[in-house]
């Protein structure tokens, strides 16, 4: 089974604890008790215990958790690039000057007019 296809299988609640075993596993890996996450997240304690478990949280929790243990690239995935369409990018290429014209029609010249 592919690691998409096996993501969609699981439940909201498998989902929730994966990211509280990712949290916990970061912040050990950081050497800090969850006491002292808490203190610099700016949260209680518990609230960060409820995380670690599983349970449900507000997501600006989260984001302030995942900024301190410095894992933020977890949300690189959320970061789309805007896409142009082909007729858009068509569109942009007709305008482009593609040459340059001398002559009588050309515009203003640099010939002395005598005046």
């Amino acid at each position: 089974m592919s690691e998409i296809s096996y993501i969609n299988t699981y439940s909201d609640k498998n989902i929730m604890k994966d990211i509280g075993t990712f949290v916990r596993q970061k912040r050990i890996a950081k050497n800090l008790t969850q006491q002292e996450l808490a203190d610099q997240a700016a949260m209680s304690r518990s609230t960060l215990s409820l995380m670690e478990r599983g349970e449900n949280i507000v997501l600006l929790n989260l984001i302030k958790v995942l900024r301190i243990l410095d894992v933020l690239y977890v949300f690189e995935k959320f970061h789309l690039e805007p896409q142009i369409s082909p007729i858009l990018l068509a569109k942009e290429e007709a305008k482009r000057r593609k040459r340059v014209r001398t002559g009588k029609n050309a515009g203003p010249s640099n010939y002395d007019l005598g005046w």
